[in-house]
């Protein structure tokens, strides 16, 4: 009789072992397949983002080049009578050039690093790193936009206020010139500020 208990009882606690073994087993499973979307999701961000990174480094440099090159001459009756603008005469321009050539130059730099978040997706440390730096970046790249913008919007309209004479019209090629890294200037901050936002999703899906 004894016997019979013992046998009765492990029959019925055996299917229970079994049924929470096969409960953990799922959940083991559940979680496996969840790490391994989160995964996917993280490498998906991460190449986007060195696509954007080299965007954003085409618009930076392209904006260095055009501003740095920016010089026209005109001649009044003689040649020796010559007016001349350069981006180095404006204060506003060369730290222009120093900001857009600053971002460029880090953007080189951030390369591998967003490489390395492609190979291994679940590494924050590096994601901690480009966010601080792209978030400089921003500041750093909309501060010589906003400077130069400012100067170009004088350029193109004047103020009497200041004597301050609208000089795109004799000098055409230089304001287009000068316009035109100013835009492609904003274009890289906007996407410095998309690079921060993917960071900040990137990290906070860990």
């Amino acid at each position: 009789m004894s016997h019979h208990h013992e046998s009765s009882t492990i029959n019925i606690q055996e299917p229970i072992k079994s049924e929470a073994r096969g409960k953990f087993g799922a959940m083991k499973v559940v979680k496996a397949m969840g790490s391994s979307g989160g995964g996917a999701l993280k490498r998906g961000l991460a190449i986007f983002d060195f696509i954007l990174r080299l965007a954003a480094l085409a618009a930076a440099l392209g904006a260095t080049i055009a501003m740095g090159t920016s010089d026209q001459t005109l001649n009044f009756f003689t040649q020796f009578f010559q007016f001349r603008a350069r981006y180095d005469d404006l204060p506003a321009f060369s730290f222009f050039v120093a900001a857009n050539a600053v971002a460029s130059g880090y953007l080189v730099l951030s390369l591998p690093f967003s490489i390395v978040s492609i190979v291994r997706p679940q590494a924050s440390g590096v994601r901690m790193l480009l966010i601080i730096f792209d978030t400089i970046a921003v500041a750093l790249i909309s501060a010589g936009a906003g400077a130069a913008a400012a100067i170009v919007y004088l350029a193109h309209k004047g103020n009497n206020k200041i004597n301050w004479a609208a000089i795109c019209q004799q000098f055409g090629s230089f304001c287009e010139r000068v316009s035109g890294a100013v835009v492609a200037s904003f274009i890289a901050a906007f996407i410095f500020i998309l690079l921060v936002f993917i960071s900040a999703a990137s990290l906070k899906k860990n």
